[in-house]
């Protein structure tokens, strides 16, 4: 055996980069630019090493940096001087320096609350000096003919002060982002289809961050900007921006869930168990859901603002892979086709058109598989907002009751054994789509502790949707006995479980919003139900189902003859009530009186025969305001709520700065092409 040299490792210094050398002179109180006139201009010729710089940062004490805050300032002005300079990598390095020293300092001021980032790393008086220089200069880079490598670094530094602090409103340096010409420098760059594929998302979630900052107290300029931005091209942009950052999270879950089927019987019913008790599970830890709420935010913002969006919202295209999400169904049930015939049907996959509100249905049904955790909750509220300022727009609900707009929408579904089988989906009017998503979410979510306020949410968006058809005699074809059965079935849960609901959460407003739409449907169904025979169905659905009706009825009256908090909410349900108990008492004794005569259960075409035959004996009571509802307003109701929604974007967004990896061979591509 050959004879193997011991080296003594430890023996040996590293070697240490030239920069960071010189940090550590800084840090040590030093100033090396006394040494060299052309130190700066040397410096940003090397490349930071950002890892060393916020370590070397963030581990000083805050007395160590009170005392070096003379050489951090000149540091940071040196650093905006350099953004002035020809050569480009110069103006790269100091960005991603800039950008270091920023988020390290940031850093400190949330491990200490006490710690003044301006004082530090500016100073007072020549805060609005250097931060005007440095956003003015950042204006310069977004809007000209730079690469797109500084364009980035730009994006990533405001970034970097945007989600500076935990608190949006306690960031002070955002102060001097406020300025119109940043607001156009962005919108700009969403007019460029090459921008918006390199860095769209990270505009939409700068412009979102500030139009957040202190927008409950005082006119945020970013505000009244989008919500009079007219721009065609500028609001396409945006609206594709969001299209595809939700078509692009549900093809990645479509793929996770693609899994290669065996034929082997036994690990197939393995599959099968382990799916019932893990799909749910799966889908909640996808952590794109939490990433993308930053995105369902920026489309609450301009869908909340800016009217002229709203066209945008069904001309959108992007181009949506066929089989955009698999069912649970379709997990759950074992492949019986070989690899082949998968390999084949997986090639023929053609992409198909559809726009952000199929986008935006799509990844709702995702998002409202879970809502156990307080973000998950957080998350599906975001999206029923969204679909209630989307459904109270009157635009927005002529294109999606629009016939000859119709698109394939593939809605996840929660898995349940006693399901029957999904028929094909065909293209249909995204009102079609949007009912059979919030059906989804009714029938999927009835648990011990009951989300009233999403179940309300989702109750004034039927509404909403059946107050348009009503007012434009809208008739869709949609199979309304889904609607009503799930109605009823909440119904039918509320009261089994009125003991435990009423005490821990109001079940009163929920159950006179059902009964609400209902007496709609009664009162006003002939206007938009497609045929009479959808008008007789709802008739019949009630008298199958009096005993829920009656359930509730006993339920309201219990309350309402004591005195108490739900005395009156109680006697508005009984109120409610009217017509559909006069509909069970009308008809009941004339169907018993069939079964009597002919000593038989009718069929459901008997019974609505008889329904027919004496429609002209009933007598209704036309009913106030059943079309009228209170719409959406931020403030005061929301605003806490948004408050911790746009906390979580920045956090996410926090984490997902990089400006330390990037190609120095690419970008020395890029400024030779553009010099």
């Amino acid at each position: 055996m050959a004879l193997r040299r011991k080296v003594d490792y430890s023996s040996k210094m590293l070697l240490k980069e030239k920069v960071v050398e010189i940090y550590e002179r800084f840090f040590q109180g030093e100033d090396p630019s006394l040494e060299n006139p052309n130190f700066w201009d040397e410096l940003f010729l090397l490349k930071p090493n950002v890892y060393k710089l916020q370590s070397a940062i963030e581990n000083l004490s805050g007395d160590h940096i009170l005392e070096l805050s003379r050489i951090l300032r000149r540091f940071f002005v040196e650093c905006i001087k350099a953004l002035d300079h020809k050569h480009h990598i110069r103006i790269l390095y100091s960005l991603q320096t800039l950008c270091a020293l920023i988020s390290s300092m940031y850093s400190r001021t949330r491990d200490d609350c006490n710690f003044d980032i301006i004082n530090a790393l500016i100073g007072f008086e020549d805060v609005e000096k250097h931060m005007h220089e440095l956003v003015y200069h950042c204006h310069g880079f977004l809007v000209g003919d730079w690469p797109n490598s500084l364009k980035s670094m730009c994006l990533k530094l405001l970034l970097s002060i945007a989600t500076g602090t935990d608190v949006i409103d306690h960031n002070i340096l955002l102060e001097y982002l406020m300025v119109d010409y940043i607001f156009e420098s962005l919108v700009k760059l969403l007019c460029n289809a090459t921008y918006r594929l390199n860095f769209g998302r990270d505009v939409i979630l700068l412009l979102t961050l500030l139009m957040n900052y202190r927008k409950p107290e005082a006119a945020n300029p970013y505000v009244v900007k989008l919500s009079i931005l007219d721009d065609e091209l500028s609001l396409n942009g945006y609206g594709s921006i969001i299209a595809q950052s939700l078509t692009d999270f549900c093809r990645h879950l479509s793929s996770l869930e693609r899994e290669p089927q065996t034929i082997n019987w036994f690990a197939s019913l393995s599959n099968i168990v382990g799916n019932i008790f893990i799909a749910e599970d799966k889908i909640a830890s996808e952590p794109q859901i939490r990433t993308n709420t930053g995105i369902m935010l920026a489309l609450y913002e301009i869908v909340h603002l800016n009217r002229n969006f709203v066209s945008i919202l069904a001309h959108t295209q992007t181009e949506l892979n066929s089989e955009f999400l698999i069912s649970s169904e379709a997990i759950l049930k074992p492949s019986d086709e070989n690899n082949d015939s998968s390999e084949k049907e997986s090639d023929a996959i053609v992409s198909e058109p559809s726009n952000l509100l199929a986008a935006v249905f799509q990844f709702c049904s995702v998002a409202m598989q879970n809502i156990k955790s307080e973000e998950a909750y957080n998350n599906v509220k975001l999206c029923f907002i969204v679909l209630t300022c989307i459904t109270e727009d009157q635009y927005a609900n002529s294109l999606m009751h629009d016939f000859h707009l119709v698109f394939r929408v593939h809605l996840l579904r929660a898995p349940m054994r006693h399901r029957q089988p999904l028929k094909e989906n065909v293209p249909q009017p995204l009102a079609v789509s949007l009912l059979d998503l919030l059906v989804e979410f009714i029938m999927s979510h009835m648990m011990k502790r009951l989300p009233v306020e999403l179940y309300r949410q989702c109750i004034g968006i039927i509404h909403r949707l059946l107050c348009y058809q009503k007012k434009c005699t809208v008739r869709i074809n949609y199979n309304w006995k889904m609607l009503w059965e799930a109605l009823i079935t909440l119904l039918k849960f509320l009261i089994v479980n009125e003991n435990h609901a009423s005490k821990e959460v109001d079940v009163f407003s929920l159950t006179s919003q059902i009964i609400n739409v209902f007496n709609l449907f009664i009162t006003y169904g002939d206007t938009f139900l497609a045929s009479p025979r959808n008008y007789d169905l709802l008739y019949y659905e009630i008298i199958r189902m009096r005993t829920v009706f009656e359930n509730v009825y006993s339920f309201a009256l219990k309350y309402s003859s004591v005195d108490g908090d739900f005395r009156d909410p109680a006697s508005k349900i009984i109120s409610g009530l009217i017509n559909i108990r006069s509909i069970i008492n009308h008809f009941s004794p004339k169907i018993e009186k069939w079964i009597a005569e002919n000593s038989c259960s009718p069929s459901e075409d008997e019974v609505l025969n008889i329904l027919r035959r004496n429609y002209d004996s009933l007598t209704l009571k036309l009913l106030d305001n059943l079309d009228q509802y209170s719409r959406y307003t931020e403030k005061p109701n929301h605003v806490g709520f948004f408050s911790v929604i746009v906390r979580q974007v920045i956090l996410d967004t926090r984490k997902s700065i990089d400006f330390t990896s990037f190609s120095v061979h690419k970008i020395l591509r890029e400024f030779s092409s553009i010099s």
